[in-house]
């Protein structure tokens, strides 16, 4: 181990710092014993972050890691859900409806490794529902149902009033989709935004909360903006092993994702394996989960 520290050093000082990156441990993540992740529709960052139409999602940002430079990958929604869930946008390119898909996904690389996942879609009609839409809730914005039936069980496509009251029973990682009513998709400003903001005080409220004793993390981000700012978009991390701060490095749904697969020892998936890790915006990370 000297000797390889040495050369190590010896090839650095030559200038072969590529070698001595190799040999650096890669920094350990947190392992939260819950991920709940909340996606959002359609606003871009300065419509978001600052504005007093969002109260909640203000103090949240203020309490937790507020990305400053976060954006989306695609226009319009439905390739954004694909890469946060599956490391690509799988070709697609428009909101079309069905698609059937057969690559590792977030489920299926969690489940594999023994961990567990779920989705929770507001006003899907039934768990496992396979259909397009259905009043407010629209199947572009639920990205497991394409790969339902074949790496991931109808099972874990839940509603949201599936949602558990004792967050103690939530999956290792949710993702959790209000339907177009309440993730400001739908509407005029600032009339959306405030409908959007009050209902994730109303449904989260409460975990996070139980969260900061529970070792247990929100991610709160949106699909893609309004196409005004380059598709940049507001990500909160929040839970107690975050660091308050506003953090400036460039991060997108890939990054979100790699990050999610790095805190629970798991493979990289698709173009997420390009992307880095976050790992600066952790306190001490504790022990991992037995």
């Amino acid at each position: 181990m000297l000797r390889a520290l040495r050369f190590c050093i010896a090839l650095c000082s030559a200038g072969v710092a590529f070698v001595c990156a190799a040999q650096s441990p890669a920094p350990k993540l947190p392992r939260p014993d819950h991920v709940v992740i909340v996606v959002e529709e359609n606003r871009a960052y300065s419509r978001i972050i600052g504005n007093m139409a969002a109260p909640f999602i203000n103090t949240l940002a203020n309490r937790g890691a507020l990305f400053t430079q976060s954006y989306g990958v695609a226009h319009p929604s439905q390739p954004n859900y694909l890469a946060l869930f599956a490391g690509s946008t799988m070709g697609v390119v428009d909101n079309a409806c069905p698609f059937t898909f057969k690559t590792e996904n977030l489920a299926s690389v969690l489940t594999r490794a023994g961990f567990t996942f779920a989705t929770y879609s507001e006003s899907m009609p039934a768990i496992g529902f396979a259909g397009c839409m259905q009043g407010d809730y629209q199947r572009k914005h639920n990205p497991m149902v394409n790969w339902q039936g074949h790496n991931v069980a109808a099972s874990a496509n839940l509603r949201f009033t599936d949602f558990p009251a004792d967050y103690a029973k939530l999956p290792t990682v949710s993702l959790v989709m209000p339907d177009q009513s309440n993730d400001m998709h739908d509407g005029r400003e600032p009339d959306t935004i405030i409908r959007g903001d009050r209902w994730l005080k109303k449904n989260l409220d409460a975990y996070i909360q139980w969260a900061e004793k529970n070792n247990s993390l929100l991610i709160l981000t949106f699909d893609e903006d309004d196409g005004s700012e380059g598709n940049r978009i507001a990500t909160i991390f929040a839970g107690p092993m975050v660091k308050q701060g506003a953090y400036a490095r460039r991060i997108d749904h890939y990054s979100v994702l790699r990050t999610l697969t790095e805190m629970f020892g798991l493979p990289a998936i698709g173009r997420a394996a390009a992307a880095q890790p976050i790992t600066d915006v952790w306190k001490s990370a504790p022990p991992a989960a037995r």
